[in-house]
């Protein structure tokens, strides 16, 4: 069977650590879409690690760990994370790459930095790791797949005719210094010596592992509100992050995935520009940032500090139900213990009316959080395995949330390390 793994806000929701503790009974995990713009942090008996493109059950040693096609592939990125975890004592994971990926190039990087620059204070906030004009490329039939590396006179003169584009844009809107072709032809060669060994048909080997009877989980990227179709564009990422995407990213059939874990934080956070409702700053913000996750809240990638705000049940709501969420996983939780009252977002006010429908960009730039204070634990929850022992008033939350987003939360995450995670009986898990 295959699961999806997937964020229901703007990414950084802790879907690491939930894929991480799935692939324990997995066999095989997918990275299906995004680059290394955004980042899995992981904690296990290793220590502890920020992942970019391998994927989060990568620890295990019965595991397969592959990269779809829909992968923004950074070759030196993700052989650079394989030798860092190896070097603390990871076992070498079984790894697979699609042929049909494509290859994030170093001029990508280049053009993503550069656009930036001339963007000024109408930049998108990118993380500068080549994401838009990869994706850019691969829709204009000008990207690289893995297998065009194997046949070298094709690949010389595709890459004169992409050159021929890039240096006019170079030459003539950043004003930089044009690519030598040569050069990049040998970048790429030495990208083959290093990928050859993992290169696969990924779809034939999953259509053989799911005939099998074998679990396969899809690891998602960022979150619903960072959808290129879906969220708050043009603030987005520029590829699918939805798990309906998996089907696509991994080439396995879509009603394969029988379910969606969709991950939620306790309260909210996200790095980049764009439209956050629930926001919160100066103090208060500095605080919750610095108590969140495992050593504050600041960007797997980039280190940046995230942006913080309360649960936003609007946001979350519309999240779970673009992913098509069978359950809920409620990370973080713990972090909260400090709050004597904790106010969540239940609805935004636009215009002088209250909507509990998420709206498209322009109404959502003019949206007031509708606040509803629910009393706090005030008390550490950490180590807690049983959901009946939880302090009453986080048991209120946590029901308060899964009510109004209406989708069943099962999981409920109390800690950093893999094993602080409480199951649950949810009255809405059909």
């Amino acid at each position: 069977m295959v699961k999806a793994v997937v964020g229901a806000n703007w990414g950084d929701e802790g879907k690491g650590k939930i894929t991480d503790m799935l692939a324990e009974h997995a066999d095989i995990i997918v990275r299906f879409q995004g680059g290394a713009n955004a980042g899995h942090t992981i904690k296990n008996k290793y220590g502890k690690f920020a992942l970019h493109t391998l994927p989060s059950g990568a620890f295990y040693d019965h595991t397969t760990s592959v990269i779809g096609n829909g992968v923004a592939l950074n070759i030196p990125i993700l052989f650079k994370e394989l030798k860092e975890i190896t070097e603390k004592g990871v076992p070498m994971p079984k790894i697979l790459i699609s042929d049909r990926a494509q290859m994030v190039m170093p001029y990508h990087i280049l053009f993503d930095e550069y656009e930036e620059e001339r963007l000024g204070k109408a930049s998108f906030g990118s993380t500068k790791s080549g994401i838009a004009p990869f994706y850019s490329d691969k829709y204009a039939k000008i990207g690289f797949q893995v297998n065009e590396l194997y046949d070298e006179e094709r690949l010389k003169e595709k890459i004169n005719r992409v050159l021929a584009q890039k240096n006019i844009l170079l030459e003539h809107l950043y004003h930089k210094p044009a690519i030598d072709a040569d050069e990049l032809f040998n970048t790429l060669m030495e990208y083959k010596k290093v990928v050859d060994p993992y290169v696969c048909d990924v779809s034939a080997f999953l259509d053989k592992a799911l005939k099998e009877g074998k679990t396969v989980l899809l690891e998602g990227q960022l979150g619903t509100l960072k959808d290129t179709d879906h969220g708050i564009y043009p603030m987005v990422t520029s590829s699918n992050t939805l798990a309906a995407y998996g089907a696509v990213g991994a080439g396995v059939p879509p009603y394969e995935i029988k379910e969606i874990i969709t991950v939620c934080k306790a309260y909210s956070s996200a790095v980049g520009a764009g439209a956050f409702v629930s926001e919160i700053f100066g103090d208060e913000a500095d605080e919750l940032r610095r108590r969140g996750g495992d050593g504050g809240e600041f960007g797997a990638t980039t280190g940046r500090p995230r942006r913080m705000g309360w649960f936003d049940c609007v946001a979350s709501k519309y999240g779970c139900r673009l992913q098509g969420t069978t359950d809920v996983a409620f990370t973080v939780l713990d972090v909260l213990g400090y709050l004597k009252e904790i106010p969540v977002c239940v609805g935004y006010e636009i215009d002088g009316d209250v909507t509990t429908d998420f709206p498209v960009t322009y109404k959502l730039e003019k949206a007031k959080p509708v606040l509803k204070t629910l009393p706090g634990w005030e008390t550490d929850i950490t180590g807690i395995r049983k959901y009946e022992e939880l302090p009453e008033n986080c048991r209120k939350y946590i029901e308060f949330i899964e009510q109004e987003i209406g989708y069943p939360i099962t999981m409920v995450s109390n800690g950093p390390a893999r094993e602080d995670i409480i199951y649950r009986e949810s009255p809405l898990k059909k």
